[in-house]
């Protein structure tokens, strides 16, 4: 299954009538330039597992401090993937191999 197929499969698992119309799933271009993807974990079985975070090519504040670049962390019950514009896909599938690996 595709990275699309299978975060639209996760995403449609969450819809329950309630959380889709105050949660969900954002993804958003960002000057550095790159990608930030937002996931609300409030309301899914994923809400308050651990995750460890991925960083590389960033600071301590996350900032960007090469060319290539990707920070991943949970903060607030919001899953956070950012990196350069290369890493999408990567992105994605940090969070996607986190649920099947926790198997929620």
């Amino acid at each position: 299954m595709s990275t699309l197929a299978r975060l639209q499969s996760w995403y449609a698992d969450q819809c329950n009538g309630e959380w889709e119309h105050s949660s969900g799933i954002s993804i958003e271009s960002v000057d550095n330039p790159g990608w930030w993807v937002k996931i609300n974990l409030l309301g899914t079985p994923l809400q308050g597992h651990s995750f460890i975070e991925v960083s590389e090519g960033v600071d301590a504040q996350r900032f960007a401090i090469s060319a290539r670049w990707l920070s991943c962390h949970i903060a607030e019950g919001t899953w956070h993937g950012a990196g350069d514009e290369t890493q999408l896909e990567r992105i994605l599938t940090t969070f996607l191999s986190w649920v099947e690996s926790d198997g929620v």
